[in-house]
């Protein structure tokens, strides 16, 4: 039998390691973005077309390469970050693999420019699919630019797999933002097709988050900081009252690096324990600097996880310094058991004398044992005896004195419905009993009823006697932008929408005033993570996260009309059986069936 096992050419075990490295146009930013930091730049641009399909350059002011070096950079494995396994545990780099360049230059065409400082000329390679094309000298500024072009052209099956131009540049924003954020001496600029969309000054780190987030983030911080032989904690928490329904601000650096840990997380949420409502989340920018040999990074190729030496030491401390630093800055409730506020001297009494005694009258004449009579005379306000008690029990049995089976042969229209656990609406049918769950039935009702206002007609609005004003980062207001018309089909009126605020004027009249911001938040988080290519499935997403966020919650108590008011409009509906997400709204269950569990 002929030998079947045969080593895969370069090219192709290039492009393997890409799938590894290289998910989509954001992962190449993030390896981009940490090698000009790796080379000690102080200036960072980032320039990206058609959310970096086209194009994803990234040119930096750092040390740049030698013309070997340039060349070499492309190899597998080929890095000058670590010189055996033991420096995996005393990284104090990004990268460090050596696998970033060479995978990106497999599935892409690479042009690099590079020049160090003391060289007169600089080098020009251009590369595609691993294939050198051509190495030359140029003139260029000391550092390095690297533009990748034609991502996945040599893998269409990849390139068909991204999603939308809008979904692919969140990530990519988001990737920016997590190196910017750890980063706040480094100057950094962001453009998407020509247009700038971030420009951060060189500046501390509670300036780079508002720089990032928006002005009005700075009034929200609650600061941390605590150092111990395990750990050195600094950042920010947000105040209890700025939680969010979405989990979008939260984010955990450890030793300059980006991280995502569910167990650190709960310790930050349990720090906040009793002073969120339900459903909230609390923002947070947490940085940890840890000796490096009590971390493993080399567990995952895009490095956002870590193994921690001693979990539980940090999950302690880190809970107890945010709480810390919650009570510290009065936000916290606070108990005093040695101190009654309620007894404390008011200030203007504190140091008044007192002119006189308070004068006490006493009855001294007055006897509880005298008879009723008595009493009567001297307090005329006591209530009179009722001497027909027996009647009140009378009219209840005169009330209900009807034959017992009434209840069940009443056709009322109100005993058409019932509700149980406030979650369910039973209704009798022909063949049965139907179980209506009433926040799907009522999600299917407003979907059809907010598609019918965006594409056909207008929605009724309910003016703002006072606008109110919501503030969202720069991504979100763009996209507010772009769906500004299609809200207002459904109800909402803007006043003005500027760089980082949001004033609105108008609502729709199934809106309360208090869920304009979640159900906007909502909204925006359903519209960047679904957006599919075309716009009338753009408009289908919105009317089903405005149904979601409006519909009749479980739990809701209804009168009898409101229940009714469900099932009439459910049955209206073109498609009544499912909610707009595809579950059903309601089960039907026969008599023969009910018959069955009685053993008729």
């Amino acid at each position: 039998m002929p030998d079947i096992i045969q080593l895969l050419p370069d090219h192709v075990a290039n492009q393997i390691a890409a799938g590894e490295v290289v998910q989509r146009p954001a992962s190449v930013v993030k390896e981009l973005l940490e090698n000009a930091i790796d080379a000690k730049a102080t200036s960072i641009k980032l320039l990206i077309k058609d959310a970096g399909k086209s194009l994803i350059q990234v040119i930096d002011n750092g040390k740049g390469m030698s013309e070997t070096d340039a060349r070499f950079c492309f190899e597998r494995h080929a890095t000058s970050k670590i010189k055996s396994a033991e420096d995996l545990f005393n990284l104090e780099t990004k990268g460090f693999r050596g696998e970033a360049l060479a995978s990106i230059a497999a599935i892409a065409h690479v042009e690099l420019k590079t020049k160090q400082e003391h060289q007169e000329l600089g080098t020009h390679i251009k590369i595609e699919g691993s294939k050198l094309q051509s190495q030359e000298l140029i003139s260029t500024p000391k550092g390095t630019s690297i533009a990748v072009k034609n991502l996945f052209y040599n893998i269409p099956a990849r390139r068909n797999f991204l999603k939308s131009n809008p979904v692919e540049t969140r990530h990519i924003v988001d990737e920016f933002q997590r190196v910017a954020l750890v980063h706040p001496s480094i100057e950094f600029s962001l453009y998407h097709n020509d247009n700038e969309v971030y420009r951060l000054n060189s500046s501390n780190l509670r300036q780079r988050i508002v720089a990032v987030l928006g002005k009005k983030t700075n009034e929200k911080l609650v600061p941390i900081d605590e150092k111990t032989d395990v750990v050195t904690l600094t950042g920010f928490v947000s105040k209890p009252e700025y939680a969010k329904k979405k989990r979008g601000e939260q984010f955990f650096f450890v030793n300059n690096r980006f991280i995502k840990n569910g167990y650190l997380h709960h310790a930050v949420s349990s720090a906040f324990e009793g002073l969120l409502g339900h459903g909230y989340h609390p923002s947070y920018f947490l940085y940890l600097t840890v000796p490096t040999q009590t971390i493993d990074i080399n567990i995952h190729p895009t490095k956002t996880e870590i193994k921690f030496d001693n979990e539980k030491v940090l999950y302690a401390i880190l809970r107890s310094t945010i709480k810390h630093s919650l009570g510290q800055y009065n936000i916290a409730p606070v108990l005093d058991f040695n101190r009654d506020a309620t007894l404390d001297v008011p200030y203007e009494f504190k140091n008044k004398k007192i002119e006189r005694e308070p004068a006490i009258t006493i009855d001294r004449n007055f006897n509880p044992f005298k008879n009723e009579t008595q009493q009567v005379a001297k307090y005329p306000y006591k209530k009179e005896k009722q001497a027909d008690w027996e009647s009140l029990y009378t009219a209840i049995e005169t009330e209900h004195a009807t034959p017992e089976k009434k209840l069940f042969e009443d056709s009322r229209p109100s005993n058409k419905t019932h509700q149980i656990h406030g979650k369910y609406i039973i209704s009798t049918i022909k063949s049965g009993i139907i179980y209506i769950n009433q926040n799907l039935a009522h999600q299917r009702i407003l979907y059809e009823k907010y598609l019918e206002n965006i594409t056909v007609k207008e929605a009724m609005s309910q003016q703002l006697l006072f606008p109110i004003e919501i503030n969202f980062n720069k991504e979100d207001i763009n996209l507010i932008e772009q769906i500004k018309q299609d809200l207002e089909s459904t109800g909402f009126l803007f006043e003005s929408i500027n760089s980082e605020t949001v004033i609105i004027k108008g609502i729709p009249t199934t809106v309360n005033e208090s869920q304009i911001t979640a159900i906007l938040e909502q909204l925006l988080d359903d519209i960047k993570n679904e957006i599919p290519e075309t716009s009338f499935s753009q408009l289908d997403i919105m009317a089903k996260s405005l149904a979601k966020s409006m519909a009749i919650k479980s739990g809701t108590s209804l009168n009898i009309e409101e229940q009714e008011m469900i099932v009439a409009r459910l049955f209206s509906c073109k498609e009544p059986n499912h909610s707009p997400y595809g579950k059903p709204t309601f089960i039907s269950i026969e008599l023969n069936e009910i018959d069955k569990k009685f053993g008729l």
